[in-house]
């Protein structure tokens, strides 16, 4: 007897979304000339313009200071980032972007806008609102 076809679950769509609109981004960013790996993206997510310290951004971005200090190191070496003292504790350091760093941002956004014009083509502006506004309640105070 045939088996009725198998419904994948709403977490293993997010799941998919999630890895796929990564790896589109990171292609994009490839693509414009900066090379990275898809999990350099947690610390291009999480440095603020004016720098980060390396556990705020660990801390953000769910993760341990080690995990991202590993992160930090491949990026520095890249050319990406710099590491500098924080004015404010001696103790400190600073991981600032350099211009190399702050250009291949630009190219992350530069993608992540061509992705969001996708997404408003394949669901028209309708379904984009739409979509849009039922993630932001799922993730209403950190959702499920």
């Amino acid at each position: 007897m045939p088996q009725p076809p198998k419904t994948v679950n709403t977490v293993a769509l997010l799941g998919r979304a999630h890895s796929l609109l990564g790896f589109r981004i990171v292609d994009g960013v490839v693509g414009a000339g900066f090379p990275q790996k898809p999990a350099h993206s947690a610390v291009f997510a999480q440095i603020a313009p004016n720098g980060s310290r390396l556990a705020d951004m660990a801390r953000r971005a769910n993760m341990s200071p080690q995990a991202m200090g590993e992160l930090v190191d491949g990026l520095e070496q890249l050319g990406y980032l710099v590491r500098r003292p924080d004015r404010t504790d001696r103790r400190a350091k600073l991981i600032i972007l350099t211009r190399k760093g702050q250009a291949c941002i630009a190219a992350g956004i530069a993608t992540i806008d061509g992705i969001e014009q996708q997404l408003t083509d394949r669901l028209g502006e309708r379904g984009h609102r739409q979509l849009r506004r039922l993630l932001t309640k799922l993730l209403d105070n950190d959702g499920v």
